[in-house]
């Protein structure tokens, strides 16, 4: 019970951004048709998939990338973020909108989900590194219907007309913010500044 409670904790305090990026999505394919709702699911799946999957392989030891430089990920959702801000400022400047999360099938929704979750990579492998393989299994679990929960949580975001009008009045701003803010996060908290200086 300790370790389930502990991965609950673990997964919902490391992927609360995630239920804007589904929210959003979940709302295109609402608007727009695309991305469908199988490649929402299918896409959250397989990019977590991924993410743990790396996560359980640096934890070994098998990581290409040593943990003192895994901090650098960070950059990745700092220029996307940075990107998006000012793609939104170009936009509201010329009085056009921005799609918030430009994803439209399988292979971009799990690129999205693996970029929004590259501040996972920061902390999934130490802890996969730290409990034995029983309590990595169980985390494992927790995570895979954490991911159902989290797409029928994104899924009833994106139909609640409050929600909605947020997501379309600051959707374009809210997204890029988050993605800079976990970039910064990450290269803050993981200390990779410190040994590049």
């Amino acid at each position: 019970m300790a370790t389930t409670a502990t991965a609950v904790g673990l997964f919902a305090g490391t992927n609360i951004d995630d239920l804007i990026v589904l929210a959003v999505l979940f709302l295109s394919s609402r608007a727009t048709g695309t991305p469908r709702r199988w490649q929402i699911w299918a896409g959250q799946a397989a990019g977590f998939t991924v993410l743990v999957t790396v996560s359980v392989l640096a934890a070994l030891g098998l990581a290409v990338v040593p943990d003192r430089w895994v901090g650098l990920l960070g950059l990745i959702p700092l220029a996307l973020g940075a990107s998006g801000l000012v793609k939104a400022a170009r936009a509201h400047r010329c009085g056009e909108r921005v799609l918030v999360a430009s994803a439209t099938g399988l292979a971009s929704v799990m690129a999205l989900t693996v970029v929004n979750g590259a501040d996972n990579l920061t902390v999934y492998p130490a802890v996969f590194r730290t409990i034995g393989t029983g309590s990595a299994l169980v985390t494992i679990v927790v995570f895979a219907v954490g991911v159902v929960v989290w797409c029928l949580l994104g899924c009833w975001l994106g139909s609640r007309r409050k929600v909605v009008e947020v997501i379309e009045r600051w959707g374009q701003w809210i997204v890029p913010t988050v993605f800079v803010a976990i970039g910064v996060f990450i290269l803050l908290g993981s200390g990779v500044l410190a040994t590049i200086l």
